[in-house]
């Protein structure tokens, strides 16, 4: 016996005060009706309706036991609605993997949205330079524009593409000149990365290619350690665009050789999540709520402007 769905048609039964009327509306027989209530009294061994052939009355057990499923059942559903809007609706901690210049960047500004419209959710986050397993560390998603940690069990969404860009203070460029073609970069001082840290430098305009050697007198892993050398006057940097965004739009670095974009191919940043698993509702909301966000017209704007 279903005890919970027999005591919801005895409820019922006693509500329309027939047999007939709750079989309508609970879409069942009415010798089914009949059934679940004898069987619910057979359980109990008590009478809880009074049957006539005109009309039902409740026994003094059958008021009892009334209130008390009223009650049990109103606490069942409220329990059951809980569940099912905390299955469908963002909750609980985040695990995010994310390399120092995302971090540094674009996280926090993305993070302090989100919560403001989620304010169940919480984040724990790890920063990286070198790459990271999202799926040995735990991690629900990771932000990385490193492609290789896109495989058959890890799913990545492209946010956005960028290239990168030359960037120095207007403190330096006062002091040493701002180059107006790329040989001129032979008298300056280069800062640049050491990942992938190229002997050359390529750039293109419209009447061809150039190609500078370079020497860095400064380089570094982290992105934002050159971001910090480039304010404080060192020299050129190398940095992605999307890093300096807000230095270059607030005039606190200047770009150079704009007329020759360096021709080191567009890169993919993407937001990256496990493909094995059912996604969470947290996950599911908050990696939605990353992509159109980055792929907003605005936000697109405002990248081409220093891409």
């Amino acid at each position: 016996m279903n005890q919970l769905q027999s005591m919801r048609v005895f409820m019922r039964v006693v509500e329309l005060n027939s047999f007939s009327v709750a079989a309508r509306q609970l879409g069942m027989s009415a010798a089914a009706v009949t059934r679940s209530v004898n069987t619910l009294e057979a359980h109990l061994n008590t009478r809880l309706i009074n049957r006539s052939t005109r009309s039902l009355s409740l026994t003094e057990a059958g008021g009892r036991y009334l209130d008390s499923c009223r009650a049990i059942v109103a606490n069942i559903d409220e329990m059951d609605a809980n569940l099912t809007r905390t299955a469908h609706s963002p909750h609980g901690t985040v695990r995010i993997a994310a390399s120092t210049t995302f971090a540094s960047t674009e996280l926090v500004a993305l993070l302090a949205d989100y919560r403001a419209a989620e304010p169940g959710v919480d984040f724990d986050v790890t920063t990286f330079e070198a790459g990271i397993d999202l799926i040995e560390g735990g991690f629900d998603v990771g932000f990385t524009d490193d492609d290789r940690l896109v495989g058959t069990s890890v799913v990545g969404r492209m946010l956005l593409q960028y290239r990168s860009v030359l960037v120095a203070s207007p403190a330096y460029l006062a002091q040493r000149g701002m180059p107006v073609t790329p040989s001129a970069l032979n008298t300056h001082t280069l800062l640049g990365p050491t990942t992938g840290a190229a002997r050359a430098w390529e750039f293109t305009d419209a009447h061809g290619a150039y190609r500078v050697p370079v020497r860095y007198s400064l380089r570094a892993t982290d992105t934002a350690m050159l971001r910090a050398a480039a304010l404080n006057h060192m020299g050129i940097a190398l940095l992605p665009a999307p890093a300096v965004a807000r230095e270059l739009a607030s005039g606190t670095l200047s770009q150079v050789l704009e007329r020759f974009p360096l021709n080191d191919g567009a890169r993919r940043f993407s937001i990256i999540y496990s493909g094995r698993n059912h996604l969470t509702a947290k996950v599911r909301a908050f990696v939605e709520f990353a992509v159109t966000r980055f792929r907003s017209d605005e936000r697109k704007t405002s990248l081409r402007a220093v891409a």
